[in-house]
C-alpha cells in the first residue's frame, strides 16, 4: 500500500437487499489532491462516501484513511476528515458564530478559529443572524465551514452546491479553490455537475450504477481518443447509416431531435472535410456550431445519457 496516499479504497463492494449499490470501486487520493466523484443521482456515489466516512461498512474490500482501518481507530480518524453530507439540519434559533462555537467545542476549539472560519465562508456580516434567516447558499456555506473547523486532512462533501443558484454555487467553489491554494487538504467531492468536477478537480471518476467507467485527470479523459473537438449540425433528413465509413471520425444520429454530432482531432481541417462530405452527398446542415468536448459528452459517449437524466 502507498504509504503517502491520504485514503485508499480497495476493490470495495457494498448492496441493500437487491440493490448493488457499489461494485469494486478502487481509488487512491494523494495529500493536496481534490476527487471528483462524477455521476447521476442513483450511481452510487453517496454509498462509497459513506463508507470512506465510516458511516457505512462495506461487504466486502479495504479502506484506509493514512493508513489505518476505521476498525478501532474511529475517534483518530474522525479527527483528521471533514465531512459535509447532502443535506445538513441546524439548531434554526442559533446564530451562526454560536453554531460554529458549538460544533468548534467537540473539538476544543477556541473562538479564533471560530473567526477564522466565518472570514472564510465570507459570513462576517451573517455572524449574528439566526441560521433560520440564511439563504440556502448561505448555510452550504455554514456546512462547509463546520467541516472545515478541524482543519481536516481530508474533506469529503456530498453534493455540496445540489439547489443553488449558479453564483451561490460559485461562491462555495471560491471557498474550495482558497482551500486547495492554501493548504494541503485532501478532497473528495460527489457531484453531478460536470462543470463542478472540471472547475475545482485534479482527478475525475466517472461512476454510474456502482461502477468506474472511466477515470483521469480532466485532460486525459476530455483527451479519450483524441477526439476532444465536436462539431454539431441539424439535418432536414436522417443521416444515412453507414454513410460515414470514408471518414476518419465518427457521426453520431439522434432521430428525435435530428441532430448529428461528429468526434473530430483537428477542427480547421476535419470542418472543411465535413462539409465537403455533406455536399457530395447532397446533405444540407443547419445550426452549425462547434465546441471542446465536456465531462457530459463522456458520459453520454459512455453510457447513452445525460448526467442530469
Amino acid at each position: 500500500m502507498n504509504k503517502q496516499a491520504i485514503t485508499e479504497v480497495i476493490d470495495v463492494w457494498k448492496s441493500f437487499k437487491t440493490v448493488q449499490a457499489v461494485r469494486g470501486i478502487s481509488m487512491r487520493i494523494q495529500p493536496g489532491e481534490f476527487l471528483a466523484l462524477l455521476g447521476p443521482n442513483g450511481a452510487g456515489k453517496t454509498t462509497l462516501v459513506e463508507m470512506i466516512e465510516g458511516i457505512q461498512k462495506p461487504d466486502k474490500g479495504e479502506i484506509y484513511i493514512e493508513g489505518k482501518s476505521w476498525n478501532g481507530n474511529e475517534k483518530e480518524l474522525q479527527n483528521i476528515i471533514g465531512i459535509s453530507l447532502q443535506e445538513t439540519h441546524f439548531i434554526d434559533k442559533l446564530t451562526v458564530a454560536e453554531t460554529l462555537m458549538l460544533f468548534a467545542s467537540f473539538f476544543r476549539l477556541d473562538r479564533g478559529r471560530v473567526n477564522e472560519i466565518i472570514e472564510m465562508t465570507g459570513l462576517e456580516e451573517k455572524r449574528k443572524s439566526y441560521v433560520v434567516n440564511l439563504s440556502g447558499g448561505q448555510r452550504q456555506r455554514l456546512a462547509l465551514g463546520i467541516a472545515l473547523l478541524n482543519k481536516p486532512k481530508l474533506l469529503l462533501l456530498d453534493e455540496p452546491t445540489t439547489g443553488l443558484d449558479p453564483n451561490a454555487r460559485r461562491e462555495v467553489w471560491e471557498i474550495l479553490r482558497k482551500l486547495k491554494k492554501d493548504t494541503g487538504t485532501s478532497l473528495i467531492l460527489t457531484t453531478h455537475y460536470m462543470e463542478e468536477a472540471e472547475q475545482l478537480c485534479d482527478y475525475v471518476m466517472i461512476i454510474d450504477h456502482g461502477q468506474v467507467l472511466r477515470e483521469g485527470s480532466l485532460h486525459q479523459l476530455l483527451r479519450d481518443g483524441n477526439d476532444d473537438m465536436m462539431i454539431e449540425f441539424t439535418l432536414n433528413s436522417p443521416f444515412p447509416e453507414g454513410l460515414d465509413h470514408s471518414l476518419d471520425f465518427n457521426i453520431q444520429w439522434d432521430d428525435n431531435s435530428r441532430k448529428a454530432i461528429a468526434f473530430v482531432k483537428n477542427i480547421e481541417t476535419d470542418l472543411l472535410r465535413l462539409l465537403s462530405f455533406l455536399r457530395e452527398h447532397d446533405l444540407q446542415p443547419g445550426n452549425l456550431i462547434w465546441r471542446k468536448k465536456t465531462l457530459d459528452d463522456l458520459f453520454t459517449t459512455l453510457t447513452g445519457r445525460h448526467l442530469n437524466d
